[in-house]
């Protein structure tokens, strides 16, 4: 027992202490999601849109394809983009591999299926008279579809949300495809899967809390932009 609070004293003392290789991952670790989660959700927005408000020959089994790949799991997202980027992959040549940018690529594979189906499921739930008012009133397809997904708002930000914290999560497919190399590519949990095999628990630690106070302020603004009338 002693270990273990001496351990949370040490960390909570690197994180107070800004110590750099403390700070350096966790700034690594924003900067790959945030960019993953950004490039999957300008994609996977209006692909769910797309899915929610159009119809079209296939579009089931797209539907059942993205709610599918929700549960896609990470290390096998980390073998499709290792392939592909790999010296004898189709993207070789780019020599990604072992780069943040092959980190945010496995990343952004894993978030877009995410988005897709949740934006799908929000849109879909929108109140039809919505649509049927906007196209009464003369609007325009592009502007009848924006429409909706700003009634559907609340579901598509919970869909990012939901994205972005598998993304911070994740550890199989950015180990793969980053190789965690320190001051390079190594981020939270990253670091957290080495700190703790090496037996050196105060940084494990540190970025623990660290992962869990993010979660913590991404739910509490999730809650806030609810309670302040985010919801339509």
């Amino acid at each position: 027992m002693g270990d273990i609070i001496n351990g949370v004293y040490n960390a909570v003392h690197l994180i107070l202490s800004l110590d750099p290789d403390l700070y350096s991952i966790i700034f690594l670790s924003l900067k790959v999601t945030g960019v993953a989660v950004l490039i999957a959700s300008a994609l996977g927005i209006p692909a769910g849109t797309f899915l929610a408000l159009r119809k079209f020959p296939g579009r089931g089994a797209l539907i059942t394809l993205f709610n599918t790949f929700m549960g896609l799991p990470p290390v096998v997202a980390g073998l499709v983009v290792y392939l592909f980027l790999s010296r004898s992959g189709p993207l070789g040549s780019l020599e990604l591999l072992f780069t943040p940018s092959a980190m945010v690529i496995a990343q952004a594979l894993v978030v877009f299926p995410i988005v897709v189906a949740l934006s799908w499921s929000a849109v879909s739930g929108v109140n039809p008279d919505v649509r049927q008012t906007a196209i009464l009133l003369g609007a325009p397809p592009f502007k009848v579809e924006m429409r909706v997904a700003l009634e559907a708002k609340l579901g598509i930000y919970s869909a990012v949300i939901a994205g972005f914290g598998r993304a911070m999560a994740e550890v199989g497919a950015v180990l793969m495809v980053g190789g965690n190399i320190a001051g390079y590519t190594r981020v939270m949990t990253t670091a957290i899967l080495l700190e703790t095999q090496k037996g050196t628990f105060d940084m494990a630690i540190a970025l623990g809390i660290v992962l869990l106070t993010l979660a913590f302020i991404v739910n509490a603004l999730l809650r806030l932009g609810q309670m302040r009338g985010f919801a339509p």
